[in-house]
C-alpha cells in the first residue's frame, strides 16, 4: 500500500532550446500546466510541487495549482544540473521546513506535456502490484541500434556487432527507451541511494503518441498537432 505520493515538476528557467518553454502556450495553455493538470486528476498524488528557480515560472506554476514553496538554489539549476539532487532538495526541504513526508515522490517533466493521469495511476497502480522500489516510464525505440551506423574515417561503418543478413523490422528483438514521461520511486531509495534506477525498478510502457518530448520548436508543432486530434 502506497500512503502519500509527492509529484515534483522540475522546471528550470534557462531553456536554450526553445526560451521560455516552460511556460510557452501549447494548446491554449502553457507547457508546464498540461504536468500539473495531469498530477491534479490523478487519484493517488497527495501534493504537487514545482521545483523552479524562475519567478514567472513559479507565478504560472501556482495559477494552475500547484505549489511553489521554494525557489530553486542556483547551484542547482544549471544547464547539466542532474534530476537526483534536485528532488532530493525538494523532499528534504519539505520535510525540514514543513514536516511533509512522503511515500513515494513523482517526478514529471513538463516537456512530456501528452502523459495522462491515467498513465500517472496506472504507473502507481504498478508501483504496488510489483512492490517496486521504482517505475520508470518507457517506449519500444523508433530507431533500432542494429540498424544504426556511424562515419569513420569518412565511411559509413555499422554501429553495433548484430546477426548477418537481413533482418525485418518485425524480427528484430524489441528494446525499449526511457520516455522522460514517469519517474515514480520511493523518497527513502532517493534519499539514501541517490539514483532513479534502482535494482527494484519495473518498466511502464507507453505508446509512441504520448511519448513526444518538448526539446525543440519542431517538437511544439507536433505536440499541438497531436492535442488536435486527441
Amino acid at each position: 500500500m502506497i500512503n502519500r505520493i509527492l509529484a515534483v515538476i522540475t522546471a528550470r528557467g534557462g531553456s536554450k532550446g526553445v526560451p521560455g518553454k516552460n511556460i510557452k502556450t501549447l494548446a491554449g495553455k502553457p507547457l508546464i500546466a498540461w504536468s500539473i493538470d495531469a498530477a491534479m486528476q490523478s487519484k493517488y498524488v497527495n501534493r504537487i510541487v514545482v521545483s523552479t528557480d524562475d519567478t514567472q515560472i513559479a507565478e504560472t506554476a501556482r495559477d494552475w495549482g500547484a505549489d511553489v514553496p521554494f525557489l530553486r538554489p542556483v547551484g542547482l539549476s544549471q544547464d547539466m544540473s542532474p534530476h537526483v539532487p534536485v528532488l532530493q532538495h525538494a523532499v528534504t526541504y519539505l520535510q525540514q521546513h514543513e514536516k511533509d513526508c512522503f511515500d513515494y515522490i513523482l517526478l514529471l517533466q513538463p516537456t512530456s506535456p501528452l502523459r495522462t493521469a491515467i498513465d500517472i495511476d496506472n504507473a502507481v497502480n504498478l508501483a504496488m502490484q510489483k512492490q517496486a522500489d521504482c517505475v520508470l516510464s518507457v517506449c519500444q525505440v523508433r530507431e533500432h541500434p542494429y540498424l544504426m551506423h556511424e562515419i569513420v574515417g569518412g565511411q559509413l561503418v555499422d554501429f553495433m556487432e548484430h546477426p548477418e543478413g537481413y533482418m525485418p523490422r518485425q524480427k528484430l528483438p524489441q528494446l525499449y527507451v526511457l520516455n522522460g514521461s514517469i519517474y515514480l520511486i520511493r523518497s527513502q531509495v532517493l534519499l539514501e541511494e541517490g539514483t532513479l534506477h534502482p535494482e527494484n525498478t519495473v518498466p511502464y510502457i507507453m505508446p509512441p503518441e504520448r511519448s513526444l518530448q518538448i526539446d525543440e520548436p519542431w517538437d511544439f508543432y507536433l505536440a499541438d498537432l497531436l492535442f488536435q486530434n486527441v
